[in-house]
């Protein structure tokens, strides 16, 4: 159950500004001890520094640091608290409990306090601290409710046409393991937070799966508010560029929402690079470099599946964008244009929040009949994308050292335009499938079934009492060789069977219904999110059952007498002449056909209705 709670907190938030002196104390002293030099920056100023605010009763926890700093996690809750105690239009809603036992909050601020679920008008879902480290959205969030309450008049006017949904902190276990080593890669804050949650899960791998508390509390809020528009905000890791705020989402070329992708490309994207710009800042699109050790071979224009945050909401038709700030800019320039960025979203669903609506809504109607479930790289570069208009990188120089022995990047902190850079982009099929009408999936399949309704995915009782359906049999397998976010991963080779099926004890999975691709992802085995790749069914790889030879020699005998045919195939066999100097092999082959064999092993459960 959602708990809706105010407090003023005035008494705990002071308590919070003295724990804030006293870590800016010992980031100081910690100015001597031993840290990662990080590259040369360009000096930057922005129309967007006028939105700090140095004094007066609402500085927040970062400014009165000069943005060195970020709040922990009761001193963000007791700045929160205030907020919501000195404004009706500001709610604080406990939408889940760690794995550490720390509460999960949503923030929502509407007209009027009212209801966001029922008010009518398009919802903006931002998120910070699914990695903890990569704060920015948090303290940004801050500053803008904090100038919403002191009266800002544009600001009030975006929320008389829109809702603004927060999750301050996603991670809020792996943002207490709060260190100045969190994060060698990235220029503040000095306390920044762990990338993965208390059972060291990476909550941006845990879209599909749904294996933490914290990503099912992310599902709840988006099924109960059904945002219009998502934002998802990180810190890079990798190279350097001039850009400063980097975001993308997946393209019209790999997408499975056209008409929502459509709107982003044509509508949300200018909105943002025009506000980011005219406030100082760069915008530029997500960057993953091909090669490490020479930028100039280019960038991959990546498709995210739905194990990601933007893959998952393509799927499920809720638009998605993954927010990148550069991590070699500073803090307080990171957190100011993610500022900028929430504020000309926010803009963005205002004016067209209708032609959003009705692009989900088309979006929802799709009934493919045919889904591609992972992409790959087109070996072949698009030259054309910065063809006009030249990425904005850093100039860089290779150095060997003594170190790794090798060249290493060396970046110089000088501006450098690469015209038409190289993009690789991720728009070649690798796996689609035939979309089935429905799956069938048994209903002791618990966990499965589980995960399935926290996506919001509709799950009925079979009409009929049998059904002709396919069966999928692992013909080859290879399993991970270690773990990855707590799972053996397996990939799988299938033969497909038709069988007669009695649907009692099954449960149906319509593919009829908004979230029908997202089903497919999830449960057909050949996509690389699916239950069955995650290791969700992995008990289907082992036997209980097992022959002695005392029992099986005579009743081969029989069978050999009773079937000509599998006499003629036996000794074909046994023309190969590893087989015939294998005992083992010899009995398996008749165990394999005989009615004691188990005959779901290496089956896969879930059942296909095309």
């Amino acid at each position: 159950m959602l708990k809706v709670t105010k407090f003023a907190g005035s008494a705990l938030f002071a308590h919070c500004l003295m724990a804030v002196a006293t870590f800016a104390s010992h980031s100081a002293q910690s100015d001597s001890q031993l840290q990662a030099p990080l590259p040369k920056l360009i000096p930057w100023q922005g129309a967007s520094e006028q939105l700090i605010v140095r004094e007066g009763d609402w500085v927040t926890p970062a400014e009165a640091n000069d943005f060195r700093t970020t709040p922990n996690y009761r001193q963000t809750r007791a700045f929160i608290d205030r907020l919501a105690a000195d404004s009706a239009d500001i709610e604080i809603i406990e939408i889940g409990t760690s794995t550490g036992g720390r509460q999960v909050q949503l923030v929502t601020l509407t007209e009027g306090g009212s209801d966001p679920r029922t008010n009518g008008k398009p919802t903006l879902l931002v998120q910070a601290g699914i990695h903890s480290g990569e704060i920015d959205g948090k303290d940004a969030s801050l500053m803008l409710l904090r100038d919403y309450v002191n009266g800002d008049r544009e600001l009030r006017q975006l929320i008389e046409r829109t809702n603004l949904l927060l999750i301050p902190i996603l991670n809020v276990d792996g943002h207490e393991r709060a260190d100045l080593y969190s994060r060698m890669n990235q220029r503040g804050p000095d306390n920044a937070g762990w990338r993965t949650n208390g059972n060291n899960l990476n909550l941006n791998r845990d879209y599909a799966k749904l294996d933490t508390p914290e990503m099912r509390a992310v599902m709840g809020v988006i099924n109960a508010y059904k945002p219009s528009l998502y934002l998802d905000i990180h810190v890079t890791d990798g190279e350097d560029y001039q850009y400063d705020i980097t975001y993308g989402y997946n393209g019209s070329f790999a997408t499975d929402s056209p008409a929502s992708t459509k709107w982003l490309e044509t509508r949300l994207q200018k909105d943002l690079d025009s506000a980011l710009t005219a406030s100082g800042h760069i915008p530029g699109p997500l960057v993953f470099g091909v090669n490490r050790q020479d930028f100039a071979e280019g960038i991959n224009h990546w498709t995210a599946p739905p194990r990601f945050s933007n893959g998952l909401g393509d799927l499920r038709h809720t638009p998605t964008v993954l927010v990148e700030n550069h991590s070699l800019k500073p803090y307080r320039q990171r957190v100011l244009g993610t500022y900028v960025l929430i504020d000309a979203a926010l803009k963005a669903l205002a004016e067209d929040g209708d032609r959003l609506s009705q692009a989900i809504a088309d979006d929802q109607k799709r009934r493919p009949q045919n889904q591609v479930l992972a992409w790959a790289t087109n070996k072949k570069p698009d030259l054309s994308v910065f063809a006009q208009k030249p990425f904005k990188g850093i100039a860089y120089r290779k150095e060997k050292n003594p170190i790794s022995g090798t060249e290493q990047v060396a970046w110089l902190g000088e501006a450098l335009d690469y015209p038409s850079l190289p993009v690789f982009v991720d728009n070649v099929k690798a796996v689609e499938v035939r979309v089935p009408e429905a799956f069938y999936l048994p209903k002791n399949e618990t966990l499965v079934l589980e995960r399935l309704q926290a996506h919001g995915i509709e799950i009925t009782e079979p009409r009929r009492r049998a059904a002709a359906l396919t069966r999928f049999k692992v013909d080859k397998h290879e399993f991970a060789e270690s773990p990855f976010e707590g799972h053996f991963r397996v990939k799988g080779e299938f033969e497909e069977e038709q069988i007669e099926a009695p649907l009692d004890g099954y449960a149906k999975i319509s593919t009829d219904q908004p979230l029908g691709s997202l089903a497919v992802a999830l449960l057909d085995p050949r996509g690389p999110d699916s239950f069955f790749q995650w290791g969700f069914f992995n008990r289907i790889f082992q036997r209980t059952e097992y022959y002695e030879p005392y029992a099986l020699v005579p009743l081969a005998q029989q069978m050999l007498q009773r079937d000509p045919a599998l006499k003629k195939e036996f000794e074909q066999r046994l023309q190969d002449k590893a087989f015939a100097e294998d005992p083992k092999a010899r009995l398996d082959f008749f165990y394999q056909r005989s009615p004691y064999y188990d005959q779901v092993y290496l089956m896969y459960p879930v059942l296909m209705e095309y």
